[in-house]
């Protein structure tokens, strides 16, 4: 019985165990961590160990141990286990705790064919010295736990059939930095890759999931976000799937325009066949969204976006709802309506909206973007035509339904389109913008593909980043920032390859860029300011007004020195309007903050160097992101102190920043009375930014009578956006109380909570 357990090592040598190197490694692990008892995970530890136990099960059974006491009150065992998960990382990947040299490591994945051989022949053996002078392993150390299975799961280098990792986070880091920077003259680009790597590696700037996990790589895809439009013709139906099937199999999110394809019982030349309807082209957009699941990295996801004047708008809402059988349900991608002022104007006056299938209303759908007095003069005049096809609907009927299903699923989404055009970098009579992507925060110009070599059309690409605003000092450090931020993702668009040529088209034309925010909750319970009470409106206008002008700053500068985008003729930038020109100016009645900043100068200086990039600014869903950088979600409320993430790990818990110190400042989702000061932020926010915000609204059915949304309430908070300039909405969060009960947020592996699967997450 007293009998010591024999351990099996990893060479498979056997020993008896050692107990006191157990307790090394769990001292070091915990050094400089307050309220950790190594003793208790010790103890939790022991009861789990059997006779002939492999070393690596015992490193699995303490990293789970520790893991298990995360709480509100120990906070720090998120990062015990994320040093002892480090620790067991390194061992797997380099066989030691101590990495390799730079230039070894790089050498071996090579030959592996883990990385791509331009890095042997970018830069010398000397330079890569260099970078490892500066490399710094120990910031493996400030990972949570999340972050680290995060990393392990989708970030680093690994063989996804056996699970074998091939690197560590610092390398992951650097290389990055040097793929980017790689054609920069020898005599400056160093600088750019240290100071690069380190913002990225201490948080101050987080990526995209595609360039975390591909720059480096052979694979070099690299945009988070594809528009892809598509007009009515069974040839750019087919081009629009093909188009599909490449870039979801290349980590990319995707934005469908299907708005143009015409409705049920259309007529087919002149007469000979009848049209099927959108519904069977939708199920084979869906099948080319779900034919690739990238490798477990994400899973394929798509928005479908069209108007709400469509013949078959009625039987479009209800496809993502559970009733109702296949054959008449599209359940496997999302939905983005779209609508404008008219459209809202009719349901206010209690009026009728009329419906068209697009075939029969020539121009009504071009300037139901491009211009909104032409398309409500034409949509009267076929109101009117009594030889047209059409249906006319209660509007108020019309939009209950789409509040009901947006309630339902969660995924309605809606577009308001006048304000995409109105409020945008591009002149909207020029290059339109007909469309979103899946996460509803991009607004780029885009033209229906009809072949998938087709040499007229534009797939709109936008590649990500953001900025930790939880880790920034100052507002004056995002003048550096944005420096290197704009300059290594202008970087990407010529880096990356291009799967299709409409794609490569639009990237290397507009160089559009889409950078936004990360830990927005922590920024406000920091500076002791609120989502709710409009306490945070002025602190929240002049830091994105800071963040704007430096982007734009940067942008001016790199045209300067490389040349304007070759489309930049088409933005609104180009005529000296930006978007302090042309916002709400509602905005003004409830924020009253000057701006601080020498905007006439920056106007002047963008008109004579013009910018290198049409778009610069995005404010995106960033879950993933956001957990690597130990930081709350994007400018979302927590729902609680504690984030848990079921995983194949098990469940993840991550808690807020400076929980502890800060608890009384935060504002908790559902502690929220209701949605108006969350808009009202996020309303000032697009003051300044030049593309879309992911904007999401929550509802508590227990805030009110029966347990039930009333539907005013949400036709309120749909007219108050409006109002506010807001471009999109995306999710419509429903507190399940089953799910939450009140203690944790959280979040199941296959449907990350801000993107379908995934697959647009920051």
């Amino acid at each position: 019985m007293n009998q010591p357990l024999l351990v099996t090592k990893r060479n498979g040598k056997k020993e008896n165990i050692n107990f006191k190197k157990i307790n090394k490694i769990l001292t070091l692990a915990s050094k400089k961590l307050k309220n950790i008892s190594i003793s208790q995970i010790e103890s939790n530890s022991k009861i789990q160990f059997y006779n002939n136990i492999k070393t690596v099960k015992i490193h699995e059974i303490i990293i789970k141990c520790s893991a298990d006491l995360i709480s509100k009150k120990t906070p720090n065992y998120q990062y015990l286990a994320a040093r002892l998960s480090i620790f067991y990382l390194r061992k797997e990947a380099y066989g030691q705790f101590q990495p390799p040299t730079l230039y070894q490591h790089i050498k071996n994945m090579v030959k592996l064919k883990k990385y791509d051989a331009h890095l042997l022949h970018s830069y010398s053996k000397q330079e890569y010295d260099h970078m490892d002078s500066f490399i710094n392993h120990n910031r493996d150390m400030n990972f949570s736990y999340a972050a680290v299975k995060q990393l392990e799961g989708k970030y680093l280098i690994k063989n996804r059939i056996t699970g074998k990792i091939y690197e560590s986070a610092q390398f992951l880091y650097i290389l990055i930095a040097a793929c980017l920077f790689s054609k920069y003259p020898k005599s400056n680009r160093m600088k750019y890759v240290k100071n690069f790597y380190n913002a990225i590696s201490t948080f101050k700037i987080s990526l995209p999931t595609p360039i975390m996990s591909g720059v480096r790589t052979p694979t070099r895809q690299f945009s988070s976000c594809v528009l892809i439009e598509c007009a009515d013709s069974l040839n750019s139906i087919n081009a629009t799937s093909s188009a599909i099937i490449k870039y979801i199999s290349q980590r990319a999110g995707i934005g469908i325009n299907v708005g143009q394809i015409r409705a049920i019982g259309s007529a087919i030349r002149n007469g000979e066949n009848f049209h099927t309807g959108c519904i069977p082209f939708f199920k084979h957009f869906q099948t080319a969204v779900k034919s690739c699941s990238q490798g477990g990295i994400r899973g394929g996801s798509a928005t479908l976006f069209y108007p709400i004047w469509h013949l078959e708008v009625e039987s479009l809402i209800v496809l993502k709802n559970n009733r109702g059988i296949e054959e008449n349900r599209v359940r496997h991608v999302d939905y983005g309506i779209q609508i404008n002022e008219l459209m809202y104007s009719r349901m206010l006056s209690q009026e009728y909206i009329t419906l068209f299938s697009p075939s029969d209303v020539p121009k009504l759908y071009k300037y139901f973007f491009s211009n909104q007095k032409k398309f409500k003069k034409l949509y009267i005049k076929y109101e009117n035509d009594k030889n047209i096809r059409k249906k006319k609907v209660k509007a108020i009927d019309l939009f209950t339904l789409i509040m009901q299903e947006r309630t339902s699923t969660g995924r309605i989404y809606i577009q308001n389109v006048d304000h995409c055009n109105s409020h945008s970098a591009f002149n909207p009579n020029i290059a339109p913008i007909k469309q979103s992507n899946l996460c509803l925060e991009i607004t780029l110009p885009t033209s229906p593909i009809h072949d998938i070599y087709d040499q007229k059309a534009e797939i709109a690409l936008c590649t990500l980043s953001a900025f930790n605003l939880g880790a920034i000092k100052h507002l004056e450090e995002l003048k550096e920032l944005s420096d290197l931020i704009v300059r290594a993702l202008d970087a990407v668009i010529d880096y990356q390859k291009y799967p299709i040529f409409a794609a490569e088209k639009g990237a290397k034309k507009r160089r559009s860029l889409g950078i936004g925010v990360i830990n927005f909750a922590y920024y406000l319970a920091k500076n002791n300011v609120r989502y709710s009470d409009g306490s945070a409106n002025n602190l929240t206008h002049k830091t994105f007004e800071y963040i704007q002008y430096y982007l734009l700053l940067a942008s001016c500068n790199l045209a300067k020195e490389k040349g304007p985008c070759d489309w930049f003729n088409q933005t609104n930038y180009y005529q000296g309007i930006l978007p302090i020109d042309t916002y709400k100016k509602h905005i003004d009645s409830i924020c009253h903050e000057p701006l601080h900043l020498d905007w006439k100068k920056i106007k002047n200086k963008i008109k004579k160097y013009g910018l290198r990039n049409s778009t610069l600014s995005a404010i995106m869903p960033s879950e993933t992101s956001s957990q690597i950088s130990n930081a709350t979600n994007g400018i979302e409320p927590p729902r609680s102190c504690i984030t848990i993430k079921a995983s194949k790990d098990g469940m993840l818990k991550q808690v807020i920043p400076e929980y502890e110190k800060l608890k009384s400042k935060y504002e908790f989702l559902w502690d929220i009375p209701n949605n108006i000061g969350y808009l009202r932020l996020v309303g000032i926010m697009q003051k300044f930014i030049d593309q879309s915000i992911s904007t999401n609204t929550n509802y508590d059915p227990k805030k009110f009578p029966n347990n039930k949304i009333p539907m005013k309430i949400l036709l309120q908070d749909l007219l108050i956006s409006y109002q506010l300039g807001l471009k999109t909405l995306y999710y419509q969060n429903t507190r399940d109380s089953f799910k939450d009960h009140n203690k944790y947020q959280n979040f199941n592996d296959n449907d990350d909570f801000h993107c379908s699967g995934g697959s647009c997450i920051l």
